[in-house]
């Protein structure tokens, strides 16, 4: 069989198949200008193209509402591109499927975007619903939800997150439990038995937290393990609450010499 019999048989591409196809061009765009005017020529495609609205989102958006407004769209065209049985029928392995990602990227924008405008409970509610539909968690929906509930002192939904990944040692998650720990019992041989085990698993991360290294403005595009740059993400998105909890910046001190 030659390439012109094999691609006689293919079956042609649906409007959202190429309309994804430009997406992925997007994505390697070198430019915002690129990737807005990809992203439109997508939705010219389809109306359904979720990822579409995700790049206009970050990319031709001044205003939080407009980002709102865009993901919306983005989490509607999603669910129509999916349809209603793939909630039932695939709930708790959803990135396992490759249809549904977009409608998750969509979905976890939206949730930060909430955050942002202080709508802290819809935010919440959607990463934990992202949790539910995908378990295995490929996005790392877990990080930024620790963050959102030690900041807002979420304690018993925290200490349920922290149960749920009992095993998972990032640095993110075993910072919030010390500080959790910590919040809830002060300087207690278990938070500090908790702080230690934090530094075991990322000894850089103190530094950045107490200020004695500056958190860089941008972060790298990929974060190690038990490195500096998991370390500087980390302080990044929780300084402020180890700033604010009476105490705690003395303890991170104390036990870091």
């Amino acid at each position: 069989m030659n390439k012109n019999d094999l691609e006689h048989e293919l079956p042609p591409l649906t409007p959202l198949q190429e309309a994804q196809d430009l997406i992925y061009q997007a994505w390697e765009a070198p430019t915002k200008r690129e990737r807005k005017k990809l992203a439109r020529q997508a939705l010219d495609l389809s109306a359904d193209c979720a990822d579409a609205y995700v790049i206009l989102a970050q990319d031709n958006t001044e205003t939080l509402v407009e980002e709102h407004i865009y993901y919306e769209a983005g989490i509607q065209a999603g669910e129509r591109a999916i349809g209603t049985r793939m909630f039932t029928e695939n709930r708790g392995h959803f990135w396992g499927i490759l249809e549904t990602r977009p409608y998750m990227r969509a979905r976890g924008g939206l949730a930060k975007t909430l955050w942002k405008m202080g709508r802290r409970q819809e935010a919440i509610d959607h990463y934990w619903e992202m949790l539910r539909l995908n378990e295995h968690d490929n996005q790392g929906i877990r990080y930024v939800l620790a963050v959102c509930l030690l900041d807002d002192e979420r304690n018993e939904e925290l200490e349920k997150l922290l149960s749920m990944n009992a095993g998972d040692g990032m640095a993110m998650l075993v910072y919030a439990r010390a500080l959790l720990a910590f919040r809830r019992e002060g300087a207690s041989p278990r938070a500090t038995r908790y702080l230690q085990q934090a530094i075991e698993n990322n000894p850089y991360t103190p530094a950045y937290i107490l200020g004695e290294k500056r958190i860089p403005r941008k972060q790298p595009p990929t974060i190690g393990w038990g490195d500096e740059t998991e370390a500087a993400y980390v302080a990044s998105e929780v300084k402020h609450i180890w700033r604010r909890e009476g105490g705690a910046i003395s303890w991170l001190r104390d036990n870091t010499r």
